[in-house]
C-alpha cells in the first residue's frame, strides 16, 4: 500500500469516525429526553460527576466540563431548585460552598442509571463479548486522549 493510498484510507477512517460520533451525540441527547424527561443530559452528566466525586464546587464542574461558569451556575441553580442538589459548607474551608446530591437526586439518577444501562443492554445484546471487549478498549483510548488533547 503506499502512503497516498494509506493517507486516504485514513483520511476516510477519520471522517467516518467524526460523523458517527456526532450521529452518536445527537442520538444521546434525543434518548436522554426521552429516558429521564426530568433530567437534561447535561443535567445527568453533572448529577452523575457529584455522585462519582462525592460533591464538588460549581467551578470544578465549569473546569472539568470546560464550561462557562455562568453555564454551571444556571444549571445548578435549576437542579437546586428541583430538589436534585444542595449546597454545603466545605470542612475544610467554610468559606466554600459544595455541592452534593440529595437523596431525591440520587434517586432520580439511579432510575435515570437504569434505564440507560439497560437500553445500551438492549442494543449490545447481538455483540460478541470480543466486540464488546474491543469497543469499550477504543472507546476508553479515545476519552483518554480526547482529555489529554481537548
Amino acid at each position: 500500500m503506499s502512503d497516498s493510498t494509506g493517507s486516504t484510507d485514513r483520511q476516510v477512517s477519520v471522517a467516518t469516525i467524526q460523523r458517527e460520533l456526532t450521529s452518536f451525540a445527537r442520538r444521546a441527547r434525543a434518548t436522554a429526553a426521552r429516558m429521564h424527561p426530568e433530567l437534561s443530559l447535561v443535567s445527568y452528566t453533572l448529577l452523575a460527576h457529584l455522585e462519582d466525586r462525592g460533591g464538588c464546587r460549581a467551578t470544578d464542574l465549569a473546569a472539568y466540563y470546560l464550561l462557562d461558569k455562568s453555564t454551571v451556575s444556571r444549571q445548578v441553580a435549576a437542579l437546586e431548585r428541583a430538589g436534585h442538589v444542595e449546597r454545603r459548607t466545605d470542612p475544610d474551608d467554610h468559606r466554600m460552598q459544595l455541592l452534593h446530591l440529595t437523596e431525591q437526586g440520587e434517586q432520580v439518577l439511579a432510575q435515570a442509571a437504569d434505564r440507560r444501562s439497560q437500553a445500551f443492554h438492549t442494543r449490545l445484546a447481538d455483540w460478541e463479548p470480543a466486540e464488546l471487549a474491543r469497543f469499550a478498549a477504543y472507546l476508553t483510548r479515545y476519552n483518554e486522549a480526547a482529555a489529554r488533547n481537548p
